[in-house]
């Protein structure tokens, strides 16, 4: 059997068929009520970002639930706290503003979908509003809202993604022996554990 690949929107839309009705209509451009209620019970969303290039980066966030900001009917804003200084998604961010986010609540199989285009703020008045622990963020990317729609659930049910019994953490061997593995550092496997054991939890805002 030879491959067959999809070259044109044509022979796409031949394979799947048009989109259901309802799944073209439930695209907004402003948050709801029920958005609002959302954003403050999730605690976690994914940003997808794009460079000048084409070169695509997906980056989690995450934080107590309500840590993206609603400032108003058609901007949030996402805050950064310490991490490992790469910037993938933010260098996309300066190049191309256009962003995708998905925000999950735990054990809920639908989710919600924010595009829009970003920008990167240092500071301003409302960063008092994204504080954790006595912490400010290092930045915030701020959202304007193009297009906001709430995601089925096929792929959470599928994947049995919110399923305990079908969880198994201990498929892959520890972070620091993947580090060690893998990205095969100086450090010794020793100062890797120690790195990632229960002092990493304790540094999340340091």
């Amino acid at each position: 059997m030879t491959t067959q690949e999809i070259t044109n929107p044509e022979e796409l839309r031949d394979l799947l068929g048009p989109p259901m009705p309802r799944a073209v209509a439930k695209e907004r451009r402003t948050l709801h009520r029920r958005d609002r209620e959302w954003l403050a019970a999730s605690p976690f969303c994914l940003i997808a970002t794009a460079g000048a290039d084409g070169a695509c980066d997906v980056s989690p966030k995450g934080d107590p639930p309500g840590f993206a900001l609603v400032r108003d009917d058609t901007t949030i804003a996402i805050p950064e706290r310490p991490g490992n200084r790469r910037a993938d998604g933010y260098l996309n961010i300066l190049a191309n503003p256009h962003v995708g986010l998905i925000f999950l609540i735990p054990g809920r199989t639908d989710t919600l979908r924010i595009n829009g285009r970003a920008r990167l703020i240092r500071d301003a008045p409302w960063f008092a509003d994204l504080e954790v622990k006595g912490h400010r963020p290092l930045l915030a990317v701020e959202v304007a809202i193009e297009q906001i729609f709430y995601h089925c659930a096929k792929a959470f049910l599928r994947s049995e993604l919110w399923q305990p019994e079908t969880w198994r953490p201990d498929v892959l061997p520890s972070r620091a022996r993947l580090v060690k593995e893998v990205e095969a550092p100086a450090e010794s496997l020793a100062d890797l554990e120690r790195h990632y054991g229960p002092e990493y939890a304790r540094k999340l805002y340091a």
